[in-house]
């Protein structure tokens, strides 16, 4: 099945209102892979999870099917882009990835044909990982626009492969040597633009506007004003789920 483009239409919003990750992450992340030589961050949208690896590898590789958030990612001379399906990545050879990284994307993949490239441009002992992070936590009334937001308002134009985020990849099939990782979480304090921004990057929010031509957090920012207060931020915290692996060789 060919991995579909759920967001070169909200490109702009995801590089620029997506959290970030928090450098324990890819400490961890970096800490076992066998050496330090190459990653290959798949799936990586606009680079939130590429372009923290540079610090710790000699060489990535981003790829992406959008080529819209591609073009919104950092370019740097570490760096090497393509714009690819995730299953099939001829440009990296066989035994040269040390670490393998899937930021918020493994639930989109065709499973079994990208583990299968996995294993070929592992190195011996090669490391995966994969993450995504919950639904957002935020206290009160603000909380609770947000996920009638997600589930009511565009509850219905979420694509059927982001049920795995919300089982917080238990579900998601896995099939290497388990590394134990850290418990890990998101946290943020975001003005109420901010988050008006992160509800307009998520692939339901693109997928509304695509079938009825209107921005639906536009109907929802007044209420979102009105239940902020006097803050001129709320805090936000997104639960990390991680699955870290070891890879044998195909």
């Amino acid at each position: 099945m060919a991995q579909a483009d759920h967001f070169s239409r909200v490109a702009r919003a995801y590089a620029k209102f997506r959290p970030r990750y928090p450098d324990a992450l890819f400490d961890f992340v970096a800490s076992i892979a066998p050496s330090r030589h190459l990653a290959w961050d798949a799936g990586a949208g606009s680079g939130q999870a590429t372009v923290p690896l540079i610090d710790r590898f000699r060489h990535v590789i981003g790829t992406d099917i959008a080529v819209e958030q591609i073009a919104r990612a950092r370019h740097h001379v570490l760096i090497e882009w393509h714009a690819t399906p995730a299953e099939d990545v001829p440009m990296i050879a066989d035994a040269t990835v040390d670490l393998v990284t899937v930021a918020q994307a493994l639930h989109w993949f065709d499973h079994a044909r990208f583990y299968a490239e996995v294993r070929r441009v592992a190195v011996p002992n090669g490391a995966i990982a994969a993450w995504t992070y919950g639904p957002p936590r935020i206290e009160g009334r603000v909380g609770e626009i947000v996920q009638r937001y997600m589930y009511g308002d565009v509850g219905a134009y979420w694509p059927p492969e982001r049920r795995h985020v919300h089982t917080e990849y238990r579900d998601i099939p896995f099939p290497f040597e388990r590394i134990a990782a850290p418990r890990l979480s998101l946290d943020a304090d975001w003005p109420l633009e901010h988050l008006a921004g992160y509800l307009r990057s998520m692939s339901a929010t693109g997928r509304y506007v695509q079938q009825h031509g209107t921005d639906p957090v536009v109907a929802v920012e007044p209420e979102l004003r009105e239940a902020w207060g006097s803050s001129a931020t709320v805090r936000i915290t997104w639960p990390l789920i991680v699955l870290a692996g070891r890879v044998a060789s195909s």
